[in-house]
């Protein structure tokens, strides 16, 4: 459920000489429409924190059970600038783009995509698969890499544990451990769990500003009580996470140095100004539209930036409608 109160909870905290900033960022429900009948709870962007590091988009959903909502049926659309990171609790989804990759994303196993240029692809929830659980994220990429060729690549991080926790790093460093997966920014994507009634105390770099997800239970973050669904920002100069646990809990903790550039988001595209939007649109619309109409299956969509994705014969999303005014760049 979300927070009844949508505005974030802000403080200070002292560490060291330093003032960190610290905000504790409420979801908010999207119903994501089309054929796909999930809802998610969004906690990136909001409107006055677009980025945490280069991370600019969290998708939280679940536990769903697919036999009542219909699971997940993303149909091929198109993205630009970005790479999206799929992190799965529980469930499966097979992914498909226009790279080629076919794989079933599990629980445990890291998925990048990157979209560089372009790249197109579909979700869709796999036969069997009962309940879904997991997250959806996007990363900005800065400018020298926004024009790199789509990749797609498959990592599973091995669980580091201590006293009263295991973590698993798909991306950056903790615990000592480290993902092999490279990526165009510094950044720090990791599960967490923590048993009831720990301490936990975790090494953080201090020039990231990092976000904590709680995905179930009961955690303090340092002495900011956290709701399910809620995320944390910690801002630069933060050393240490301290979380203290009241019941078995689950958080996603992502982190990287402030991302520096300013993007414009706008539905499945990042870029820099609103003409690069604009054409990312037209280029999308050229390849799924055929006299006007959108195409039945997704093997007839045209060759173009955005590439075909092979065998799979959903129809293609169509871009919504631009708004009338000029799109803003975000920070």
């Amino acid at each position: 459920m979300t927070n009844p109160d949508p505005r974030p909870r802000e403080q200070s905290i002292q560490h060291g000489d330093t003032e960190v900033e610290v905000e504790v960022l409420p979801p908010r429900e999207v119903p994501l429409g089309g054929p796909r009948a999930m809802t998610v709870r969004r906690t990136l962007p909001q409107r006055h924190r677009s980025l945490i590091g280069a991370w600019c988009f969290l998708d939280h959903y679940g536990p769903d059970e697919v036999s009542v909502t219909g699971g997940m049926r993303v149909p091929p659309h198109p993205h630009t600038g970005l790479a999206t990171v799929s992190w799965l609790f529980s469930g499966e989804i097979e992914h498909r783009d226009s790279t080629g990759a076919h794989a079933v994303v599990r629980p445990g196993e890291f998925n990048l995509m990157t979209a560089g240029r372009g790249v197109s692809h579909s979700e869709v929830s796999v036969p069997g698969a009962e309940v879904l659980h997991g997250v959806q994220l996007w990363l900005a990429l800065p400018e020298g890499a926004r024009e790199v060729e789509p990749t797609f690549e498959h990592y599973v991080p091995r669980p580091v544990r201590g006293p009263g926790w295991e973590s698993r790093a798909f991306l950056g460093t903790l615990a000592g451990d480290r993902s092999p997966v490279r990526t165009h920014t510094a950044l720090l994507g990791a599960e967490v769990m923590v048993a009831d009634g720990a301490h936990v105390e975790l090494d953080l770099d201090p020039t990231f500003e990092h976000g904590v997800l709680l995905d179930v239970g009961h955690v303090s973050v340092g002495d900011q009580e956290v709701k399910p669904g809620e995320l944390v920002y910690l801002g630069p100069g933060q050393r240490t996470l301290r979380l203290h646990c009241h019941d078995e809990a689950r958080l996603i903790l992502i982190g990287g140095p402030p991302f520096g550039e300013e993007i414009m988001m706008w539905w499945n595209f990042v870029g820099r100004t609103h003409e690069e939007i604009v054409g990312f649109r037209e280029d999308w619309q050229g390849q799924v539209l055929r006299e006007g109409r959108l195409v039945p299956d997704s093997t007839q969509v045209a060759p173009g930036r955005f590439g075909v994705v092979a065998d799979q014969h959903l129809p293609p999303l169509p871009a919504p409608t631009l708004p009338n005014g000029r799109l803003k760049t975000r920070r």
